[in-house]
């Protein structure tokens, strides 16, 4: 069986990784935080992963990762970005939108990337409980990937009665 890894990353105002997301079902999640987040780390997290499954992954977390890890995980795995799966449906607009398109719920509804970078502000100020919110929000950010893409198959099962 193909080992998935559902990965997010959330970054700072100067473009540093604060938090890489992997979700690997059927539970096991793994969080990076900086400054723990290294081209090793991820690695050893993603280890007998063959495919990543990200959503405008192509466009903004891999090539992140690429420039700030040196690592080009398109190159290293196979990739998939749910967006493009998205847009074959007509599901346009960022990951919380089709989630709620789809009714795929989240404890941390409304808040969004530019919240995340002000969570990472105020833990780099002393906040213990604005981490924890971060480390939730990436949370769920990478388990609903994993529900996007299942909700997503179902879409395609009925448009054409195939998997």
């Amino acid at each position: 069986m193909i080992q998935k890894a559902y990965l997010d990353i959330e970054t700072s105002y100067c473009g540093e990784i604060t938090v890489v997301g992997i979700f690997r079902p059927p539970g096991d999640l793994i969080q990076l935080i900086h400054p723990d987040i290294s081209a090793e780390a991820l690695l050893e997290a993603l280890e007998g992963v063959c495919e990543i499954i990200t959503y405008w992954g192509h466009r903004f977390d891999l090539p992140v990762i690429q420039r700030v890890l040196g690592m080009n995980l398109r190159r290293m795995f196979e990739t998939t970005d749910l967006a493009d799966h998205c847009h074959r449906h007509g599901l346009y607009g960022g990951l919380k939108h089709v989630e709620r398109l789809l009714g795929i719920p989240r404890s941390t509804a409304g808040m969004t990337g530019e919240d995340a970078m002000l969570l990472w502000e105020a833990w780099c100020k002393g906040s213990a409980s604005a981490l924890k919110t971060l480390l939730r929000y990436n949370e769920e950010d990478v388990v609903n990937l994993y529900l996007l893409e299942r909700e997503l198959h179902a879409l395609d099962f009925l448009a054409d009665g195939t998997w």
